[in-house]
């Protein structure tokens, strides 16, 4: 737990910097100078989760609210392995479990790096958990794309970013007004501090499964620890 805060704690720290770097590497308008300011100063509002409000931070769940089992799922956007589960058992799992009304499913970020935490904004930024969870397919189908835009630029990356909120329905103006957003920058980032430390995350993908919490394992073995909680 204390790798993941600290590591992200130093990526969100130089993530304005490096954002404003790239900008000016290649000459900009006062567009782009003014946008590179703002996503500065986001950057480096994130903090740590005292005092602030977290209760505004909606669950994104799929699958039955009152159904016995809850499943959680802490993944990073530009985490592989995480990316992997997406594309090959959450489908099994979507099919078997979720959309059966079987267990209640949550997903919750893990930021890792500011590109993941860029990646949350905009998913969530499509507002109802079916519109983010159609986002979250998309950003883990193509994550080997934009997460490694330009080497690893930054301002490329984002640029990929926002080409996928636009494939979603997603506006110019909605899309810079929530990478842009500092309180709902920083709100996400204390919410998800206090609850990778509630549930004792140390890596990614994590399931919490009935309230005891796992690390990423085979379907077989998820099932059966589901079926068991489940008294089936």
């Amino acid at each position: 737990m204390n790798r993941i805060i600290a590591g992200l704690a130093i990526a969100i720290g130089l993530a304005g910097y490096f954002w404003y770097d790239s900008m000016n590497s290649g000459g900009q308008t006062p567009q782009q100078q003014a946008q590179a300011e703002r996503l500065l100063g986001a950057a480096n509002a994130q903090t740590a989760e005292a005092d602030v409000d977290t209760s505004t931070v909606v669950e994104m769940q799929l699958g039955n609210p009152d159904a016995p089992v809850t499943v959680i799922e802490y993944a990073s956007y530009t985490c592989p392995h995480c990316a992997t589960f997406h594309t090959g058992n959450y489908k099994q799992l979507k099919a078997d479990y979720i959309d059966t009304g079987k267990i209640n499913f949550i997903y919750r970020e893990v930021y890792f790096d500011r590109f993941g935490l860029w990646a949350s904004s905009i998913a969530r930024c499509a507002g109802t958990p079916e519109a983010f969870f159609g986002i979250t397919d998309m950003l883990y189908a193509t994550q080997s794309e934009w997460a490694r835009a330009g080497g690893g630029d930054p301002a490329m990356i984002a640029d990929e970013l926002r080409k996928i909120g636009r494939l979603a329905g997603l506006d110019g103006e909605t899309l810079e007004a929530c990478l842009t957003d500092a309180d709902n920058l920083r709100t996400l980032v204390a919410w998800y501090q206090g609850n990778a430390a509630e549930d004792g995350i140390q890596s990614t993908p994590s399931f919490v499964i009935d309230g005891t919490t796992y690390n990423n394992m085979a379907y077989p073995e998820m099932m059966s620890l589901i079926d068991e909680a489940a008294g089936s």
